[in-house]
């Protein structure tokens, strides 16, 4: 590392450390409750496997963690978003240096901190931030693997790779846009002649076999998932899918910067020459290409891009500081910035208008009111220490299990199917005794009733968080399960 790298990177952990500690501040400031994904993948932590029915285990372990060190607190919830980005910011800033320049690695880190996409998912914790960390930990690697061949360096991207698929299926995409860039570049297509990539692979698809065999066991319940989001076997023309997706990449990595790289892109022909920007460029082209066709034929979520942000935050400040574009660069990351400083106090600003807040202008409500409400079911848990808690739907589950912790949970599944975590591991057997706390959310519970020997009501609890904005569960608690029939 030069005495100039060496600056800059010391520059960047200050502000990664002030960064973060700033997002910390405003999560407490916020006085937000765990989304509902947030309080789901807590309940895998609790039961850690080698799957689970949406996802691989990387988010729950990585949950498991944080609270084996720092306890079931809501910052120990999401400490794994909050270090894995500024983590990919490290590796960005040093595969800008080594492709550019230790300025240009250091202005793509500032890139990566403060597009919309870390903005907003920088505040929760949820599987995109450790996929982008892989992502970028792998491109690194196949960058230095090209330029000097060494078996470290392709280890890195196999073990890299693999430790992505175990986060998000996504990463397939690297493997994919690795081999196309390795087609494009001399030094990719004379490596492809020898065993190391193909060995890295290998490794990578080895660290994965312990998610495809759980996969195995449990009759495919993640690859079946990923196939019904994508809408594999029902796809059609779907335009307004896609301008909702190009416009979900617009506000993803920021209003200026996203036509910088609509600029940098348009220039491929020109700037395929120089092997820095090929590598990038095609980190950025498939699976963007990919993605777009999936929004236009049917569904696409507008993070489903996000990896081509950890190439995409390079290639604009290479781009825009080569060609002495200082000050629009400047001015569009001060506007990601400016965007970053108004979502994180907007209700602040909107205090400044002597207005109530509402549900409608709330960008946090889903995250609001859970706790009080779990603090009214909690002296009906406490009277009942061995109650099952049992809902209908997966919100009301993952929400009071993370806030209440009860001893045994339970979907309430008479049609017995598989359509998240709860369903696939819990179910009910005749003849239970032990009671089971039931959060109903409506009244009238005839039907579920009538599967129990006895039902005592035991009132409603309710949270108003904004006059259009009720939590409410109304309780139960049965004994003597009959049996769905």
């Amino acid at each position: 590392m030069t005495a100039q790298q060496g600056r800059y990177t010391g520059l960047l952990l200050v502000l990664c450390v002030a960064l973060t500690g700033y997002r910390i501040w405003v999560i407490l400031r916020l006085g937000l409750d765990p989304y509902v994904d947030e309080a789901y993948y807590w309940g895998w932590s609790q039961a850690l496997d080698w799957g689970y029915y949406s996802k691989p285990p990387m988010i729950a372990a990585m949950i498991a963690a944080s609270e084996a060190v720092f306890g079931h607190t809501l910052i120990a919830l999401k400490l794994p978003a909050l270090l894995c980005y500024p983590l990919t910011a490290l590796v960005v800033q040093a595969l800008g240096a080594r492709l550019f320049s230790p300025r240009i690695g250091f202005w793509a880190a500032v890139v990566v901190l403060t597009i919309p996409l870390v903005s907003a998912l920088g505040l929760f914790v949820s599987t995109d931030a450790p996929l982008l960390l892989f992502w970028a930990i792998a491109l690194w690697g196949l960058a230095r693997a090209l330029d000097s061949g060494r078996w470290s360096n392709w280890l890195v991207v196999g073990v890299a790779f693999g430790l992505g698929m175990m986060t998000k299926y996504t990463m397939a995409a690297f493997a994919g846009s690795a081999f196309l860039a390795m087609l494009a570049d001399p030094r990719g297509r004379r490596a492809l002649g020898s065993a190391r990539p193909w060995i890295a692979f290998a490794l990578g698809v080895a660290l994965f076999i312990p998610n495809v065999w759980w996969n195995v066991e449990h009759a495919f319940p993640t690859f079946r998932h990923t196939a019904e989001i994508t809408r594999l076997e029902s796809r059609s023309w779907a335009p307004g899918e896609f301008g909702e997706f190009i416009g979900a990449q617009w506000l993803s990595f920021g209003p200026l910067l996203a036509f910088g790289l609509l600029w940098v892109l348009a220039r491929t022909p020109r700037l395929w020459r120089q092997p820095a920007y090929r590598l990038l460029l095609v980190m950025v082209w498939p699976l963007l290409l990919l993605v777009s066709v999936q929004a236009l034929t049917g569904r696409a979520n507008g993070n489903w891009a996000a990896p081509i942000y950890v190439a995409a935050s390079l290639l604009v400040p290479a781009y825009l500081l080569e060609a002495r574009r200082g000050r629009l660069f400047a001015l569009a990351v001060g506007v990601n910035i400016a965007v970053m400083c108004l979502v994180y106090h907007w209700p602040d600003v909107h205090r400044l208008t002597g207005k109530p807040m509402s549900a409608k202008l709330d960008p946090f409500k889903r995250a609001r009111g859970w706790s009080a409400l779990a603090a009214q079911v909690a002296p009906h848990l406490a009277r009942h220490p061995d109650a099952i808690l049992m809902g209908v739907d997966r919100e009301t589950l993952a929400q009071l299990n993370y806030q209440l912790q009860p001893k045994a949970w339970v979907s309430w599944n008479p049609e017995g199917r598989v359509m998240d975590q709860y369903e696939l591991t819990t179910r009910l057997v005749p003849g239970e005794q032990r009671p089971i706390l039931f959060a109903s959310e409506g009244p009238d519970i005839a039907a579920i009733a009538a599967r129990f020997e006895h039902v005592e009501p035991l009132g409603e609890v309710r949270v108003q968080v904004y006059p259009k904005l009720l939590r409410q569960r109304f309780l139960f608690l049965l004994q003597g399960f009959k049996g769905y029939k």
